[in-house]
């Protein structure tokens, strides 16, 4: 095989949880863009679909199937109108996430509550239910995002509920990348450092001190600037990697 086509993801299908915006959004258009047959999978159908329509008009193929990934009766259903519409899955890319900005003794149960159905029981009905099927076929790539967050405690904003949570995706794509190797299933996570998306508002004051000036890079990363180490890890390119945590911070945790 040439190098460049084991980049190549032709005929595979690829499901992108939070797929219709900010970062899901430009893993989406990455994977379309070397030939994976990509499902939006989110809670926003319109959103969805305009996404879809980008990526059409790019000649690449979506598919818009409504979910959210903290029900897992949805994720069943999911699974099942993935298969029925476009063929069993091949990748699964767990990007849906969420976070909130509040100091540990004032966080509300809701809100811790909120960050890990999403961010982890989210994570894990999906890899669970998708992983199931990849199993029974012996074949299968789950790409988990994680966050620089897992490694480290950012600053100037607190976020105890993200930083757990992402450390805790971290270590479940460990635990399943050993159980499921057996089974020819990879099971990566990629780790983002700041990138310029509606999460992180990385030209606000008092964030660019901390943010910006601190990393060796001096600057956040753009959303299309991951979309490679994405297909890195979904394609047969890292068809001997599985556990790694691959972190694209512009050397943030190098300090």
């Amino acid at each position: 095989m040439a190098v460049l086509d084991a980049f190549r993801l032709d005929d595979k299908v690829a499901v992108v949880t939070g797929g219709n915006q900010g970062l899901g959004e430009a893993f989406a258009h990455a994977l379309a863009g070397v030939g994976a047959q990509v499902v939006l999978a989110a809670r926003s159908r319109e959103r969805s679909e305009s996404v879809a329509a980008d990526i059409g008009a790019e000649g690449g193929a979506a598919t818009v199937v409504e979910v959210d990934v903290t029900q897992p009766d949805q994720v069943e259903q999911m699974l099942s109108e993935v298969t029925q519409r476009v063929g069993p899955v091949d990748i699964l890319v767990n990007n849906a996430g969420t976070c909130y900005h509040r100091p540990a003794a004032e966080v509300p149960l809701e809100e811790w509550h909120d960050v890990f159905n999403v961010n982890v029981h989210g994570l894990w009905y999906c890899a669970q239910t998708v992983g199931r099927q990849m199993i029974e076929r012996k074949t299968g790539v789950i790409v988990n995002i994680g966050s620089m967050s897992g490694f480290i405690v950012n600053r100037p904003q607190i976020q105890p509920a993200y930083n757990a949570s992402k450390a805790a995706v971290h270590h479940l794509t460990r635990s399943l990348a050993a159980e499921w190797a057996p089974y020819n299933v990879r099971v990566n996570a990629l780790a983002p450092g700041y990138v310029r998306t509606s999460m992180a508002p990385v030209d606000r004051p008092e964030f660019r001190r901390n943010w910006i000036e601190d990393a060796p890079m001096q600057r956040a990363a753009l959303p299309e600037e991951l979309g490679p180490s994405l297909v890195y890890l979904a394609s047969d390119a890292s068809s001997f990697m599985t556990g790694t945590v691959l972190v694209i911070d512009g050397g943030y945790t190098l300090w």
